[in-house]
This record gives C-alpha cells, structure tokens and sequence, in this order.
C-alpha cells in the first residue's frame, strides 16, 4: 500500500498520527511539500510572539479525542504564557508548530519502526491522474513522477480574498501573514485600515500595538462584529449537545434537523438552570449592538458561571461538522443567515488579546467601522467609502479571513488538474468532493462542510476518518 500525502501542515500531522495508530501492513508513505517548514503549515510557522494560538489546549489536540495530548506535550513550556484571565497557557503560534512537529516526527519513526518506507519530496505536486484502477499516478512541478493507491490532499486553507481590487496598490498589504515580514514595511505613526473584524484583524492589531505603533487604526468591514470572547473554562462537559445524541438522532429519524439541535442545547442549558431564551436574544443581539459596548461585557463575564457560550464555542467544532453534513439544506441555509454571528461565537479571541483591543478602543487609537461599500487606491491613499462617511489611510491590511473550501494559491494547478478529469467535482458551497474512494482530502478544502472554518478539533477527526478508510480499503 503506497499513500500520498500532498502537503505537510496540521492536517497531514492529524493524518499521520493517526495512521500510526491504526496502519495495518506495511507500505510506503511520501510526503509532498515544497515549504522548508514542514508540518507547520501557514498558520503555525515562524512569527511575532503576539501571534498567539486563539484555543485553549483542550481543544488544540492533533490527535483525534485525546484531549490532553496537546496539553501534555506542552507542559512548563506554557508557564510563560498563560493568560490570567482565562486560566490557560496560550502560546505564540510558532511554538504550536514546534508541537506539530514534534508530533509528525514521532508518528514517522513509529511508522519506520513498523516497517513503513517513508520520504518527504520537497515539491510541488502539480498534476494527478488515475494510471491504473488501483493507482494514482502524480507529477511534481519539477517533472519527477511517483505512484500511489491512496492520495490525501492535505494542503490548508485559501488566502485573504482581494474584495476590492487593491492588489499590486502601494501600501497595500494582501496576505498579513507572516506580520513579522508584513509590519516591517508599515511606518509607526502611519493611518492604517485593517479590512476585517475577525482573528485575523485582532492579530494584526495587537501586533501593531505591541510593536509601538503610535498612528490611528480602524477596522473597516461590512458588519463590524467582533469575534466573541473565550470564557475561562468551567469543567462542564456536554451530556446533550454530542455527536452520540445526534448520531441517536438520525438513527431514530433518518435526518437531523436544527430544530432537533436546538432542542439539544435547550435540554443542556436547562439541566443547568439557565434561560435559554435569554441565551438566544443575546445571540441574536450580536450584530446590532455596539461592539464596543459587547467587547466591554463579554470581558467582564470571562469569570460567569453560565454555560451558553462555552457549551457553543466547544461544540462548533467537535459536534458541528458531523452534524452540519446531516442537516437539511433549508436548514443550513437557516444557519447562514447568521454568519457572522455563528464565526464569531465559533472563533472568539483570548482574553489576553481582547483586553489589547479594549484598551486601543478606549484611548481613541483603534476604531471600528461598519458598513463598509468601497474601498479604492489614488493619489497615494486609500479613500474607504462607508455608511458612517468617507475617510482614507495610508496603508491598508488585508485581513479577510478566507471563507471555507477556499483554494490555497499553491494549489490550483492540482485542484484545476482533478476538476479536469473528473476525478473530483467542486461542492456547491466550496472545496472539493472526491469521485474516487482512494481520494481524500482533509482540512478547510473538503467540500460539504459548513461556513465555520475548520478548527484543530475538526482536522483531526477527518484525519481520523480518512486513517481508518485507507486502513480498511488495505485489508
């Protein structure tokens, strides 16, 4: 058995680590990655310290429903990181590729120890077809050929989408990350507007903050919400909102829907005590009230006992992708319409980093601006066009999160070569479906998966998945 793994972040980790718990006979295992940081990926490689990892560890664990693997791994290294307000170790990002890392290496010498032959190729891989009905055959950008019988596409997410044309523009800053290179080139006492409110932004910002820089700047975006804010972690674990009640679910009914999800929250925070409907309005009140004034609150309430909030923001990514594939598409249709609320529960930023935020909001430094139309480059400025009026800046920062099943820059010639030849078809929503069973893509490219970006949680299990079909296609 021959596998091709194309790419080497967080989901080929995932991958690996769990084929080497569970890899039958041996066979042959080839790595393709052209960046010299393997299994990083672009979230976790080299950067500013003030990028931090946004999750509790948790919920950061590569290794399917091992919760404390992270956490082990990390041990008094997260002593200098912890984030008094919630209680936990949150380190820079660069750190938790060292953890990847680790990982990835210790999954390839049990694999060797078993008797797997394994290589990493440092290139590209371009092009793939099907040479024979038990084989792939793939093509590197340097001409090599190599062989397969199972290929997972593990090659990460997209890059911020230019919704404005500014590419190539002066001062313009298209992909913000790594910020150890882009903040270099952003003079301190500069203007500058962030487009986004999400993660992304609050990186930048904190970034630029504890870098000194002293000029104004404003987050411009459509809504203006701000992702939500972790609570410190209550102990509580869901009886009700878990993938076995709903998997109970659609055994019983053979379809799941979000009434019946709904109805599982409301059973869980009534065994605690809590107001569901109360719970719901404050929901709901996320893309009308000031920002501002929410950002005040949710820090205030990082110690409040309810469970709402942390029941959702664990969920989101544990239960909600497998029951996301069971949901009507009226409902999910349902879901959409309240994006911006469901990312920003789903993805909140740390304690740490939102008492920065706070902190520039109340000295006037940092703004946020909704309702933005347009944004456009002349004369060396940036003129942003919005409900609130018309402004410009010097430089502007791309930080649009890429919307799920994004294609990732490096790989669109592979992606154009499959679509090609029918060996996958592209999901209505994004990413990717796969016409051949030994196909497999893990991470935000697989199609059919909901609008929340894929979280560590959720990598790890599709790697858990696809683990166990290739073990079971080997026999």
């Amino acid at each position: 058995m021959d596998i091709a793994i194309v790419g080497a972040g967080a989901a080929a980790v995932g991958l690996l680590d769990a084929l080497a718990a569970t890899a039958g006979r041996p066979g042959a295992i080839t790595v393709f990655e052209p960046s010299p940081h393997l299994w990083r990926g672009r979230p976790y490689g080299p950067d500013l310290d003030t990028v931090l990892v946004n999750t509790p560890p948790a919920i950061m664990s590569i290794r399917h429903l091992d919760f404390g693997h992270y956490a082990t791994w990390l041990g008094a290294r997260g002593t200098a990181h912890l984030d008094e307000r919630l209680g936990q170790p949150l380190v820079p990002r660069a750190l938790y590729g060292e953890y990847l890392a680790h990982t990835a290496e210790a999954a390839l010498a049990t694999l060797r120890e078993d008797g797997w032959r394994v290589r990493i190729v440092t290139a590209r891989v371009t092009g793939m077809t099907r040479s024979t009905a038990t084989t792939w055959s793939l093509r590197t950008e340097d001409g090599q050929g190599y062989e397969a019988g199972h290929v997972a596409l593990c090659v990460g997410g997209g890059t911020p989408q230019d919704l404005y044309g500014l590419g190539g523009a002066p001062g313009f800053v298209d992909d913000p990350y790594p910020l150890a290179r882009t903040l270099d080139s952003i003079p301190s006492g500069s203007d500058i507007a962030v487009i986004g409110s999400g993660l992304t932004a609050v990186d930048v910002v904190v970034s630029l903050a504890a870098r000194g820089h002293t000029g104004p700047i404003t987050l411009v975006s459509r809504s203006g919400v701000l992702p939500h804010v972790w609570q410190r972690p209550a102990g509580h674990r869901p009886q009700h909102v878990t993938t076995e009640q709903v998997a109970a679910l659609h055994r019983r009914h053979g379809v799941v829907t979000l009434d019946d999800l709904i109805a599982l929250l409301r059973a869980e925070l009534a065994e605690a005590g809590e107001d569901f409907d109360a719970f719901v309005a404050e929901l709901l009140a996320t893309e009308t009230e000031d920002p501002v004034r929410r950002l005040r609150a949710q820090l205030a309430a990082v110690d409040d006992s309810r469970i709402g909030r942390r029941v959702l923001q664990e969920t989101a990514h544990s239960v909600g992708p497998y029951a996301w594939r069971l949901l009507p598409r009226p409902d999910r249709q349902r879901l959409g319409q309240h994006f911006r609320t469901a990312t920003s529960v789903a993805s909140p930023m740390v304690p740490v980093n939102a008492a920065t935020v706070m902190r520039l909001l109340d000295s006037g430094q940092l703004t946020v601006t909704a309702g933005v139309r347009k944004i456009e480059a002349a004369d060396g400025v940036f003129r942003v066009y919005g409900d609130a009026g018309d402004r410009t800046s010097d430089v502007v920062v791309n930080a649009v999160n890429p919307p799920q099943g994004a294609i990732p820059r490096g790989a669109g010639q592979l992606v154009t070569a499959l679509l090609a030849d029918g060996s996958a078809a592209s999901h209505p929503a994004g990413g990717l479906v796969p016409a051949d069973p030994r196909l497999h893509v893990v991470g935000d490219l697989a199609g059919g998966g909901s609008f929340i970006t894929s979280s560590i949680a959720g990598i790890a299990a599709q790697a858990a998945r696809v683990a166990q079909a290739i073990v079971t296609d080997q026999g």
